[in-house]
């Protein structure tokens, strides 16, 4: 319905040319081949940029392969050659993995070999949406970057605040990784992580880098390094094999591993434990 309503409006404004079954290819001035340009219809106006429907974008590298297919309702050819897209995107990498993201400015820039946004994104993977100020991806690649501050929302409610986040799909993977400051939050249970987060959708496994500050239901906080979140089978259980130490207002703990379910609430320390109560 939104497509029909933004093609009628187009008709309506006055436009010097229209093209059904539109097809475009721009070279280089090297005549190497940047991008092949398809849509269902094409308009052209006097002082405003082409608009396009219905639009696949193909890019190609240097050595002419095939990179990012770029498919989406709606796109705009600017003066400077550049293709902009303003609408929902689904991207196919060189290895046919796809990519969906939501964005009101991606522009195509085949002399680079990019694609860039420098507004908001929203990224739709399978098990979580994912929303940053910008991204680029290079046309040859299979890993996007999400710039900025990074919110990640999962469908089981968990949430994750971070920057700078990479998004991988080789070879079968999804990786999420950064390597800022990460918070992670679930119902009863909030993870501050200093040197970032690596979270494998595929195998729901998290991991938390550097030092880490778990902040537990009961109220006691539980400080440890490179914690590992293990999601599987609907559970949470954090994981450290490196010292940990455990303090609320009555116990003082230190170990050398630890095992917290955040579900049932149970905290195992492990291995030369340190316990003074009050």
């Amino acid at each position: 319905e939104q497509l029909v309503s933004t093609a009628e409006e187009v008709k309506e404004t006055a436009y010097l040319e229209k093209i059904d079954n539109f097809i475009l290819k721009e070279y280089s001035n090297q005549q190497i081949l940047l991008h092949t340009i398809q849509a269902d219809t094409y308009y052209s106006y006097k002082n405003s940029p082409v608009q396009i429907f219905q639009v696949e974008v193909k890019t190609f590298n240097e050595t002419q392969e095939e990179g990012l297919v770029l498919t989406s309702n709606r796109a705009e050819i600017l003066k400077s050659g550049e293709i902009f897209f303003n609408d929902e995107v689904k991207i196919q990498t060189m290895i046919g993995v796809s990519h969906e993201l939501d964005t009101e400015s991606l522009i195509v820039l085949s002399d680079n070999g990019q694609i860039k946004s420098n507004k908001e994104v929203t990224y739709l993977g399978e098990k979580a949406r994912i929303i940053s100020e910008g991204m680029e991806m290079n046309i040859d690649s299979d890993t996007m970057y999400l710039s900025g501050n990074v919110k990640i929302f999962e469908n089981s409610g968990i949430t994750v605040d971070t920057k700078n986040l990479y998004i991988s799909h080789e070879v079968g993977e999804k990786i999420y990784k950064s390597n800022e400051k990460t918070v992670y939050r679930s119902k009863d249970t909030i993870v501050n992580s200093e040197n970032g987060i690596n979270m494998d959708m595929n195998i729901q496994l998290i991991n938390l880098l550097g030092k880490v500050e778990v902040l537990t239901g009961p109220g006691g906080v539980l400080k440890s390094t490179n914690v590992v979140i293990d999601k599987s089978n609907d559970g949470e259980v954090l994981k450290s094999n490196s010292l940990s130490h455990f303090k609320s207002n009555t116990v003082d703990i230190k170990a050398k591993k630890m095992h917290y379910d955040a579900i049932t609430k149970k905290l195992k320390l492990m291995n030369r434990v340190v316990a003074v109560y009050e």
